[in-house]
Parts: structure tokens; sequence; C-alpha cells
């Protein structure tokens, strides 16, 4: 489907359906394991545009309280993104990188448009002036193009650079989503074998150009945690894609443990599987923290949207990671 569109989208609200398109074709950029590439330098040169553009340009809205929807991919962020799509006062993009790689060229830990340096942390002390001023640019620009009031932005992998996100837009509010973990790594290895190719003697999957994105989790995020420090030697050779789907997802369910204590008030925890069987009342409080009204469209597509998904079994985890993996379980509330 074409920016996720389906004929629900299209049937429950028309004027959707351009929001949508438009985000998908000039904001958000093609990553390397689709189709479409080659509109990336159309995108680029629109948003180098916009990033020279005067802040005061009568066609920019100024980017209020914006919405990133934060946790491990495959987890239930694209759902929750197009649900939240559907509110009258939001713009959705999905997972805009060509964007954020304007605002910060060594965010791309994919290797969709660079194979430069690159950073999985990135902190406030990582946040220019310039940067922010290109932010503020790229999403105002966004806000007025899409006729939104509020942007909801779902980049999973900036939970590790939620003081960054925070120093460029204060007044920011972040969704963290929680999945069981067994459901989420069988959902990433599904994905990654599904999806993964090769191009030109190089594979593109999940892990990113040549496993850049997995060497950098290693390096950047297992490495310097003690946690892993019985484990970490082994980790680093690790090619089953279920035991590094279950690393990632350890790391990043820990870092928004850690978020939830450190940053409880922009900060909301979601759990999937309450957001699939219980849409209203989870939606009621989510939309209450980030100060966005009620809307019926929008909750009658989440009702004939969001369904229980059946649990995936379990499977032979690493043994020096099954503890850690566990123990994360528990924190979540998954084992109790």
């Amino acid at each position: 489907m074409i920016a996720q569109l389906d004929s629900l989208y299209i049937k429950t609200r028309p004027t959707k359906t351009l929001t949508r398109l438009m985000s998908y074709a000039l904001f958000e950029g093609r990553p390397v394991t689709t189709k479409g590439r080659w509109i990336n330098p159309l995108v680029f040169s629109l948003l180098k545009t916009v990033t020279a553009t005067p802040v005061g340009a009568v066609w920019k809205r100024a980017v209020e309280k914006p919405i990133f929807i934060l946790g491990t991919g495959r987890s239930g962020s694209t759902i929750l993104g197009i649900v939240l799509s559907m509110h009258r006062h939001v713009g959705y993009l999905n997972e805009p990188k060509a964007m954020w790689h304007l605002i910060h060229p060594n965010e791309d830990v994919i290797g969709n448009y660079s194979s430069a340096e690159a950073k999985y942390r990135l902190t406030a002390a990582d946040a220019t002036d310039a940067m922010k001023r290109r932010a503020h640019r790229l999403f105002g620009a966004y806000l007025a193009s899409t006729f939104s009031q509020r942007v909801v932005d779902k980049y999973p992998e900036l939970i590790f650079r939620v003081n960054f996100v925070r120093a460029l837009f204060p007044d920011a509010r972040f969704i963290f989503l929680v999945r069981n973990g067994w459901d989420t790594c069988h959902s990433i290895a599904t994905w990654s074998e599904r999806l993964g190719v090769r191009v030109n003697g190089e594979t593109h999957d999940w892990w990113g150009v040549e496993n850049r994105k997995w060497h950098l989790l290693v390096k950047q995020l297992v490495e310097p945690d003690l946690v892993f420090a019985e484990c970490a030697s082994e980790i680093k050779h690790f090619d089953r894609h279920l035991d590094r789907a279950m690393v990632e997802w350890i790391v990043t369910m820990r870092e928004g443990l850690r978020l939830m204590e450190t940053v409880p008030a922009c900060i909301h925890q979601v759990r999937f599987e309450e957001l699939t069987s219980q849409p209203e009342r989870t939606l009621a409080r989510l939309c209450d923290f980030c100060e966005l009204p009620m809307d019926a469209r929008f909750l009658h597509y989440a009702r004939e949207t969001l369904h229980p998904v059946p649990p995936r079994e379990s499977f032979d985890a690493h043994p020096k990671l099954a503890p850690i993996f566990q123990e994360t379980m528990e924190k979540l509330g998954y084992l109790a």
C-alpha cells in the first residue's frame, strides 16, 4: 500500500489521503529497503530549499508540542501513527529520515542516505542553533503544507535521542510504545527475511546497509552497557535475525524504562496489547497526554482498524541473553 493507505482510510476522512500522500512523496524520503528511491534527489532538493527559507515565511507554521512515537520497530508504531494521522488536527510523518538527515548529518545509522560516521545516541549538547532552525523550518513547512496543527513523527530510534529532540523542541511529547518481546522479535526477523534485498553486491535489510545498523548498535549501545558485560563479545558475532532482534528489543526497552524515570512529564507509555484490545480507553489517555481533543471519526477509524493480534511462541534464546530478556519482560509487566 502506498503511504499506508487503504480503502477504509480513504473512506473515513478523504482529505487525510492527500495529507498522507504529501507526507510520503515530499517529506519522508525512501529508505534503502524500498522501491521508488529515484524520488530522493527531488525530496532533498525540496527540503534543502525549505531549510534556506527565512523563518518568517508566510507558508510556514509554528511547531507546537510535536509528538514523537518511540520504541522498537515492529511494535505497532506504524499502525499507531496511521490511527493518529486520522485525527483532524494531526499531520503524520512515517519515519521522515530524510528530514532528520538534513537536521543532523550524522544521525543515519541505517545508511539510507550516507555512509559517513553515525551516532545512535544524540544528546542536548549535539543540538546546535543551526540544527534547531532547520528543524523548525522543516516541520513548520510540513504543517503549513498539510494544513495541520500538530505533527506526529514516528521514528523509533529517536528513543536514544530524546534530549536532543527536546533541545530542538522543548515542548515535545513522546510516546513510548511497548510490545511483548517474543512478538516483536518474531516480527523483526520475519520482516528482515522477507524484505531484505541485495543491491549492487550489498545486503540491505533490517540491520542496515551491510549490517551498518547492527555494528553501530553493538559498538555504541551494547558494549558500553554493563548489563551485557558477560556476553558483549559474543553478541557482536550474532548473525541470526531472532538473536539480533532480542538484543535490539532489550536495549530499546531498557532505554524507554530509563526515560520513564528521568523525564516522566514528557513521555507516555502505550502497551500495544492494550491499544489493540481497548482502543478507545487507550487513545483517550493518549490524547489527554498529547493535548489533542477527542475526534469522533478518529475514534471510529481506530475501532475499525485496531484488533488484538494472537501472541507468538517463544524461541530458543542465547543462554547468556535469556536472563536479561526475562528481566526486561518482567519490568514491563509481561511476566507478572
